[in-house]
């Protein structure tokens, strides 16, 4: 692999640190939500993303976090049988990405790529951005001068400045909003941050002793792994459009190189790390897409370099805890710009593909993506199974295409 980590200069060091921030919050937020261990999480979103840029040839600009299609499976099975078991399920979600890498390898990424074409992949993406519109909405909402000082950073410095600073708007608006914040609390005596969690935080966590409370060892039952694994079935057809999404960024095709069976097998062995040691099951992550669709700086080494600060982050426990001090709102400002960007994408695609929409069958298929994705919301249940709307556009775009006559 070709310059495994970017040269370690002060410029990749803070580019670094960007992707660090965006991926921070949602990584955290599903260990919160589901009961296991936020450091651990962390932790294991660092190793993943690692794993995964080996298996990918280091030629994938993506960030691995925390998947958010496997909170309800895992919340029931902490609260019922406990993390080792939910932790048991989750190393078979992996076994169940390196089954569908496997498939795809031998039925071919071609065959693949011919359900998904232009007509199909960009009201995904767009579907994909705006569906996380609300969780962005939902940070913003707790304080919307935060959120709005932190979007016109971001749009401020985008247009106005130029060299080094155009690219870290997204860290410059966290360090404009931080500071705001601070300075609101200090003269308003409002309580924008609270430093509670880093006083309490200890400086290192035992990683080297299991079942420390922070790695644990995993235990298996049938019902456990049911619950969880087929979850990845679902998770298959959002890699699809992330893939898709990540590679409309760049300009570049990863069905074909590395190929989609590798970013596939990439899932499955950061899944499998996370579940060995008592982290949620990892996906690439839209966040990361977004700072690159911003940014326009494609280098996958300083995603690896990430990593590594990610894996830091949850071993020092005061780092981490120091990241958990940014408020909400301001994380949530630059959320909105981020999904906000990956949407625009699907509409670049859409508009570079040429399509005709005077034909009937390109505009259905386009307005049933959007109906479907963005009107089913971000989960949905059907058949006791929990499905995104993003699932549901995906799999309705790749019928429709299939099925519809191209000319009639």
């Amino acid at each position: 692999m070709k310059g495994f980590l970017p040269e370690i200069t002060p410029k990749n060091f803070i580019l670094s640190f960007q992707h660090l921030f965006a991926m921070f919050g949602a990584t955290v937020l599903v260990p919160l939500l589901t009961g296991m261990n936020t450091s651990v999480a962390i932790c294991t979103a660092g190793l993943g993303t690692i794993a995964f840029h080996f298996v990918t040839k280091g030629k994938v600009p993506t960030f691995l976090g925390s998947s958010f299609m496997f909170i309800p499976a895992i919340s029931l099975v902490v609260e019922t049988k406990g993390i080792q078991y939910a932790q048991g399920g989750i190393i078979f979600a992996g076994f169940v990405y390196l089954l569908l890498a496997t498939l795809v390898y031998f039925i071919g990424a071609e065959k693949i790529r011919k359900l998904f074409p232009p007509v199909v992949t960009g009201p995904v993406i767009v579907v994909i951005g705006l569906t996380l519109v609300p969780t962005g909405i939902g940070m913003a909402s707790n304080n919307w001068i935060l959120a709005t000082i932190a979007i016109a950073t971001i749009v401020f410095v985008s247009i106005f400045t130029k060299g080094f600073f155009k690219l870290v708007p997204v860290l410059l608006a966290i360090v404009v909003g931080y500071l705001f914040a601070l300075g609101s609390d200090f003269m308003f005596a409002t309580n924008f941050v609270d430093f509670t969690p880093v006083v309490n935080a200890e400086w290192i966590n035992p990683f080297w002793e299991f079942n420390s409370g922070f790695f644990t060892t995993p235990k298996f039952d049938l019902d456990s792994i049911l619950l969880i694994a087929p979850i990845a079935f679902v998770t298959f057809m959002e890699h699809l459009g992330d893939i898709t999404t990540n590679g409309a960024v760049v300009g570049k095709d990863f069905f074909k190189d590395p190929g989609l069976h590798r970013t596939l097998a990439g899932d499955g062995v950061a899944t499998l790390i996370a579940g060995c040691l008592g982290g949620p099951a990892n996906t690439t992550y839209s966040e990361n897409t977004g700072v690159l669709a911003v940014t326009k700086n494609y280098d996958p080494a300083l995603i690896r370099l990430t990593a590594i600060f990610a894996i830091i982050l949850g071993v020092v426990g005061k780092f981490g805890s120091f990241i958990q001090t940014i408020p909400t709102a301001v994380m949530g400002g630059v959320c909105l710009v981020l999904f906000g960007m990956i949407s625009s994408v699907g509409i670049r695609t859409l508009a570079e593909a040429e399509l005709d929409f005077a034909h009937s069958r390109n505009l259905l298929i386009v307005a049933l993506i959007l109906v479907l994705g963005l009107g089913l919301g971000a989960s949905i249940t059907v058949l006791g199974v929990q499905l995104s709307g993003a699932f549901i556009a995906v799999v309705a775009g790749m019928f429709l295409n299939l099925i519809l006559p191209k000319e009639i």
